[in-house]
């Protein structure tokens, strides 16, 4: 059992790196833009979360809702527009660290009382990001930055609004195709559009593999882990998906990233590790 968590847990965060390097790669100027590859994104990943439910059971997807197809819809969206001004290092660490700002911040608004050190590394997480945006000769693009927190808080209200799920495999597919129906409607409203076959290939590996199938074995490795765990091993994504920038991409890993990276990371680590 142990052995398979570990398997299923390493090719899920390989999966979730993947992302940001397929997206960094399609959105290479003549490849793809970003709203088509959004598209492409979110129908290919409907159509590999459909197939994987109807394999199962048999079936139309049900249990997702239009609150969370736009939620989806503006993640993907996002994430995309951000990724023509950022590197994937930088995507995936901003990425990451919103979504946990998101969902901590909905749980105190909520009425729960985080404990001190919770509050320490929630500062110290914030003051990470606070030095990455900060003005200077390597600082990332603030509209980028901006972009990608906001595609971190999207995917925060749809990880909240599906926490209670029956079914999260077959509520996931259904947002998929919910989402995908708003992708087109916002994708109609761009003046430019270029999709090649590298392009398309690209988008379709971010959809069915790193996101369709990503998401399907997540959710069999959570089997395997506490919630401590789920939340600590995923501080693996942005360090996957910087290395894979640079060696992959050809990306600059610059000392800013470095810092400010180990910065906010290790402020997570201060909230979800246990006390012992």
């Amino acid at each position: 059992m142990e052995r398979r968590t570990a398997v299923l847990t390493t090719a899920t965060l390989a999966c979730f790196a993947a992302n940001s390097l397929l997206c960094r790669a399609a959105l290479r100027p003549g490849l793809a833009d970003a709203a088509s590859f959004t598209l492409v994104r979110m129908v290919s990943g409907a159509l590999m979360l459909a197939a994987l439910v109807l394999l199962r059971r048999g079936g139309r997807p049900k249990g997702g809702s239009w609150p969370s197809g736009l939620a989806l819809a503006g993640y993907a969206l996002a994430f995309s527009f951000a990724y023509l001004r950022i590197d994937a290092g930088t995507g995936a660490l901003v990425l990451f660290a919103a979504v946990q700002v998101g969902m901590i911040g909905w749980s105190i608004a909520q009425g729960e009382h985080p404990r001190p050190r919770e509050w320490a590394g929630l500062l110290v997480a914030l003051g990470g990001l606070f030095l990455l945006a900060r003005p200077g000769r390597t600082a990332p693009d603030p509209r980028g930055l901006a972009l990608m927190a906001l595609a971190g808080l999207a995917w925060a209200a749809y990880s909240l609004r599906g926490r209670h799920a029956r079914d999260p495999l077959e509520a996931n597919a259904d947002n998929f195709f919910r989402g995908a129906v708003l992708t087109l409607a916002a994708t109609l409203l761009v003046p430019h559009r270029e999709l090649t076959r590298a392009g398309l290939a690209l988008a379709v590996a971010s959809g069915a593999v790193a996101s369709g199938l990503g998401y399907t074995l997540w959710y069999a490795a959570l089997r395997g882990l506490d919630r401590t765990q789920a939340a600590v091993v995923q501080l693996a994504v942005p360090v996957l998906a910087a290395a894979g920038g640079v060696l992959l991409l050809g990306e600059d890993m610059t000392l800013r990233l470095v810092a400010c990276g180990t910065v906010i990371l290790g402020g997570i680590a201060l909230v979800f590790t246990p006390r012992r």
